[in-house]
Order: structure tokens, then C-alpha cells, then sequence
């Protein structure tokens, strides 16, 4: 059997998130600082972990905060963990909780760690909000003028077009193009149409709604205080639409591209508030600790695209390499989750993991196959639970492994397509 590193294999012990929300709503007053403390306090609670245990943490988010930009280095700095826990951030856009999993990961199948947490956390609430260039050069002059009659000098340059704000853009820095364009573009070339997106959005929806409601889902939820007045508690996601249907979302109007469109916010995943962490150790750590893993990396791989071709096909070509790492195919995966970015995004990914024009581009000369519906993001995803960008790669891990243990399954395999064309998948497995 392949083994994951260098014959270490690496233990997926447990995985917990907050509630995910809807920007702007809940948990807009938290930080992602605050809301990956929330997540990971309460790892350490479920699991009973000494955090003197931990050697390393190593936490994805997209948006940066300009104060705080190691936002692993204040998570760990939390009373729960000696000072000398090693912490570092990483991004990888929609995939940076994977990239902070695979980095954890590395580490202890390399030898350097034995203990260590990965997730992520991003606040779309409270992202940061820039100064124009000229705001900025003003001020920076005034900061350095030698009297008061100088910075007074300095400051009447200021003219109203300089306090125009600039505010991160969900857009390809290479091209210009959004998100919701390329997919809009994708599903335009991979002929995904209108009802086909908003059906597949429906899915998501009841699933995620049969999860939350018999527990699978809520159970890997950490509760979390509601701001102001802190006296109620948000203890499940509020952007899974119960009463969703395909009649109500077909009458939705085209977002992106109006006149020839159809993605549309019914089916493209919504602006999230969230944060998610997963503790890993080695083998041999696990069992000296008592610990019984949910399940162990097999094998992962990153692959990317062009950005101004199919931007989020990517998982497309890091499957297969995957899998073959792993000594799998497709016939042998008894879950898959597949981040939900956009309706059309998800199934142009499933036409190309059975296209062999995509399995010659990814090196293969047959493809990976066509995925079982039934064994497919079993309990929804993004387009209904939500999309914080830096969380969600957690949470996918978690949902899939959890799932895999109630179901008694033995090889689970997740994709994430992410900014830049880039994409994930990985292939984890539990010993039965």
C-alpha cells in the first residue's frame, strides 16, 4: 500500500468550524482572528488535546488583514497553546485551508512535526478598505512634513477624487475578469445550462438541510455568540435555504452577464463569514496518545490552468494525479465532496473528470470517469452552507471524513478549484 511522505503516515484526528453566515449578518462584528480562535479553542475542547502537544500551526485566509497578517501566529498566541507553537499563514485563494492542511501535513510525514492543527478562517464582512494611491502618497508626505505649516500645505493637495476608496475585488488581477464571468464563461463552453445549474443549486440546498437537521451536519458545528449583546448563540449556517426550488430560483436574473447569462445568486455560492480547523499527527503520535484517527492522507495534488481560459477547471487535471499517486482510481472512491463555487463551475469539473480530452491534458490517456451523483457532496456544499474563502477546504475534509466513518467507506477523494486557475484534490482513507 502507498504511503503518504516518507512512510509516515499522517492522521486526520478530528474537524470543527463555526457556523457559517452570510457576510454582512451574524458574525460581522468577528474578526477572522476571532472567528479561528472560535474554531480552534473548540477543537481543542472536543478532542481534550494538551496544547503543549502541539508543535505547529498553519492556517489559510485570502483576505489579509494589513494589521495582523499571520493571522495562524494570533490564533495560536491564544491561552490554550505555549508561546513557542510554530505558526505561519498561508493563501492559496479558495484552496488555502487545503494549502495549510498539505503544508501541516508535509511536515509531519517529513518528520519536523508530530502535532499539529490546519484550517482557515476569512471574515467578508470585514475586509480591509484602502486609501487611492493619491490619498496615500498625500498622507505619507504630511506624515513627514517638518512643521505644521507644511503639513497644512501637504494636506490642501487632497482633492475629492482622492478619497475614493479601493476595495478588494473578487476579480483575475491577469485578466480583469471575475469569478461569476468565468463561470459564466465555463458553463458557455461546456454547454451547462441555465436549468441544470439551478437544479444542481436546489441539491445542494435539501442536502445540506436533510444534514443540518438529523445532526450530521450540526455536530461539527462550534456555536458561536451572537454580537452585540451576546446572548444568543448562532449554532447552525443561515444561508441553507429550506423551502428552495427550482421554479423560485429559475426567475432569478443573470448577474453577471445580463443579457446572455445564467449564473445568478441562486447559484453561485454567497459571500461567507466562517472559520474551520482540523487536527493532524502522526501514526505513531495518535496511538501514544490514544487517539483514534477519523482517517489518514493518502496522496494530494495541485494543478493549474490558464486564468483566461476555464479559471476554476483545475481540480479537472489534479485528480487523476492524485489518484494515481494514491494507487486508486475512481471506481475504488467511495465519497467524493467537490467545493461548490458555482453551480456551473461543479459541473463542468464533472463533464472534464470524464472527458479524455482532459485526461490527455493532466498526462493520462483515459479519464478519471464520471461521478456517481449519489456519492457526491452528500450533505450540499458551498452553493448552500456557504464560502468563506479561507475556511471552507477544512470543512470539506471534515464533512468528507466524518462521512466516510458513518457510512463504514474507505476512500474519500475532495477537489477545490481556487483563483488563478489553480485547483486541489486530495485522497484520504480509513483503515476498516
Amino acid at each position: 500500500m502507498p504511503t503518504f511522505g516518507h512512510g509516515r503516515r499522517v492522521a486526520i484526528i478530528a474537524g470543527v468550524r463555526t457556523p457559517f453566515a452570510r457576510s454582512g449578518t451574524a458574525l460581522k462584528d468577528y474578526t477572522a482572528i476571532d472567528l479561528g480562535r472560535f474554531a480552534v479553542g473548540e477543537l481543542v475542547q472536543r478532542t481534550a488535546l494538551n496544547g503543549a502537544d502541539v508543535d505547529l500551526m498553519v492556517y489559510g485566509t485570502v483576505v489579509q488583514s494589513v494589521i495582523a497578517p499571520n493571522i495562524a501566529r494570533e490564533v495560536a498566541l491564544m491561552p490554550h497553546f505555549p508561546k513557542t507553537v510554530q505558526a505561519f499563514t498561508v493563501s492559496r485563494a479558495c484552496a488555502s485551508a487545503n494549502q495549510a492542511i498539505t503544508d501541516a501535513a508535509d511536515q509531519i510525514a517529513l518528520g519536523h512535526a508530530h502535532v499539529a492543527i490546519a484550517g482557515g478562517s476569512e471574515s467578508l464582512t470585514q475586509v480591509p478598505i484602502l486609501h487611492s494611491r493619491g490619498m496615500s502618497d498625500i498622507l505619507v508626505a504630511a506624515s513627514k512634513a517638518k512643521s505644521m505649516t507644511q503639513r497644512v500645505a501637504t494636506l490642501a493637495r487632497i482633492r475629492p477624487r482622492d478619497f475614493v476608496p479601493i476595495t478588494p475585488a473578487i476579480a483575475e488581477p491577469s485578466t480583469g475578469e471575475t469569478m461569476g464571468q468565468s463561470a459564466d464563461k465555463m458553463a458557455k463552453l461546456n454547454g451547462i445550462t441555465r436549468e441544470a445549474q439551478d437544479r444542481f443549486a436546489v441539491r445542494s440546498h435539501q442536502r445540506a438541510a436533510a444534514g443540518l437537521d438529523d445532526g450530521r451536519l450540526a455536530e461539527e458545528i462550534a456555536p458561536v455568540p451572537v454580537p452585540p449583546r451576546y446572548e444568543q448563540m448562532l449554532t447552525t449556517d443561515n444561508g441553507v435555504r429550506r423551502d428552495s426550488t427550482y421554479e423560485a430560483l429559475s426567475t432569478l436574473t443573470p448577474v453577471f452577464d445580463r443579457p446572455y447569462g445564467t449564473v445568478t445568486a441562486g447559484n453561485a455560492s454567497p459571500l461567507t463569514d466562517g472559520a474551520s480547523a482540523v487536527l493532524l499527527m502522526s501514526e505513531e503520535r495518535a496511538r501514544a496518545l490514544g487517539y483514534t484517527p477519523l482517517a489518514y492522507i493518502r496522496s494530494y495534488a495541485y494543478a493549474a490552468v490558464d486564468p483566461s481560459e476555464q479559471l476554476l477547471q483545475a481540480p479537472v487535471l489534479a485528480a487523476p494525479i492524485a489518484l494515481q499517486r494514491a494507487g486508486l482510481s475512481l471506481g475504488d472512491i467511495d465519497l467524493v465532496e467537490m467545493h461548490e463555487a458555482f453551480a456551473a463551475q461543479v459541473l463542468s469539473n464533472l463533464q472534464g473528470l470524464a472527458s479524455t480530452a482532459w485526461a490527455e491534458r493532466a498526462g493520462f490517456s483515459a479519464p478519471v470517469g464520471e461521478v456517481d451523483p449519489e456519492r457526491l457532496n452528500v450533505m450540499g456544499g458551498s452553493l448552500s452552507i456557504g464560502h468563506p474563502f479561507g475556511a471552507t477546504g477544512a470543512r470539506i475534509l471534515t464533512t468528507l471524513c466524518n462521512e466516510l466513518q458513518r457510512r463504514d467507506g474507505q476512500f474519500g477523494m475532495l477537489t477545490v478549484c481556487a483563483a488563478g486557475g489553480m485547483g486541489h484534490a486530495m485522497i484520504v482513507e480509513r483503515d476498516r
